[in-house]
């Protein structure tokens, strides 16, 4: 099958090569385990059960997942049995939920793991925001809380950052298909989120104008969509062109992005400043971290 899974479309026939993903069409995990950094109403206090998966659509050059996002060869091989064997083992272990991390790339056969039985836990799709419209129509019924970045509402960022200048229109379809599918945002005990929306966006250094415009996109099409506002952005790389990525952000930068999604009147979350640093990225040289 010539692959058309994601808004790449790049048409490779993903059972002998690899697709832009990094990734043939055999299921890739690199990571699972329990974890305790997500938003509260997902982690709350047993950890939300993530599962890592190698490759991704976006290939964005200040990844913090690098580590598994380019390099496709980590991890490990499963099947679609396998697979729900591990979100069995997660709740077992005593997961809030099952978060399914970069899964864009195996929409087809995370819809099969997931349609084996119905889990006890709700299921959370945490990607970049770059999802085919058509793609996601495969989850509806299966996903319970959709957590998405939409990164950039700049279409030349998008460009030089994630090598997709249509990002901004993209990203805003899957996004208002997300929503149709979980239309209201609901909590059980203890505050855990069960169905829903979590827009995450992430404040780049030196460019609080973009995380601006995104906040004012969400806000003209979402509402009051819960908002998750990221200050965590770590450099994993030198950067020759663009050099103000070559630090984290400022508390000046932090606070200007904040203040302005508190002026739109939009709840959510916010990072504290220790959040940038390197202890927040996994450990993926371990596969079964729970």
């Amino acid at each position: 099958m010539l692959c058309d899974i994601c808004p790449r479309n790049c048409r490779v026939d993903r059972s002998e090569k690899k697709g832009f993903c990094g990734s043939f069409d055999t299921i890739k995990v690199a990571r699972y385990s329990l974890h305790m950094w997500e938003e509260p109403c997902l982690s709350g206090d047993r950890g939300s059960g993530t599962v890592f998966f190698t490759g991704c659509n976006l290939k964005c050059r200040y990844c913090q997942n690098s580590d598994i996002s380019f390099e496709a060869e980590k991890g490990r091989e499963l099947s679609v049995p396998e697979l729900h064997d591990i979100f069995l083992r997660l709740i077992d272990k005593g997961a809030h939920n099952i978060n399914l991390v970069t899964p864009s790339h195996y929409v087809l056969k995370i819809a099969e793991a997931l349609s084996i039985e119905k889990l006890p836990v709700p299921v959370v799709y945490n990607s970049g925001g770059y999802e085919s419209v058509k793609s996601l129509k495969l989850l509806e019924g299966l996903v319970d809380i959709y957590l998405p970045d939409f990164k950039y509402a700049e279409k030349d960022l998008a460009k030089k950052l994630s090598y997709c200048e249509d990002y901004p229109e993209v990203a805003l379809a899957a996004l208002k298909e997300m929503r149709r599918q979980q239309p209201i945002d609901k909590f059980g005990e203890n505050g855990i989120m069960e169905k829903g929306m979590i827009i995450r966006h992430l404040i780049l250094p030196l460019h609080t104008k973009n995380s601006i415009k995104c906040l004012d996109i969400i806000k003209e099409n979402f509402g009051n969509t819960l908002v998750s506002l990221m200050s965590q952005y770590t450099p994993k790389v030198h950067f020759e062109d663009m050099t103000e990525l070559n630090r984290p952000i400022t508390k000046r930068e932090k606070l200007k992005v904040e203040s302005y999604m508190l002026s739109l009147g939009l709840d959510g979350f916010t990072q504290s400043g220790k959040a940038a640093t390197e202890s927040f990225i996994p450990d993926f040289d371990v596969f079964d971290a729970t």
